[in-house]
């Protein structure tokens, strides 16, 4: 079983855990739709740097096939 050799001061105990804090996404703004998105991610309209990569509705007529 593993067992400390010394306690750990508050301190050192600080700085080890200096580099745990959560951050926030960076977000972006599509340029061709002003759609909010997060960076380097495709928007939820299909858009990536300012060109439609996913046709929405070709992907919706799939989704509406696999269904039935």
């Amino acid at each position: 079983m593993a067992v400390q050799k010394s306690r750990v001061t508050r301190s050192r105990r600080g700085m080890r855990r200096s580099h745990d804090a959560l951050t926030t996404t960076a977000l972006s703004v599509d340029a061709a739709t002003g759609e909010t998105h997060r960076r380097h991610h495709i928007s939820p309209d299909g858009y990536y740097k300012g060109r439609q990569i996913i046709n929405k509705s070709s992907v919706t007529e799939e989704e509406d096939a696999t269904e039935e």
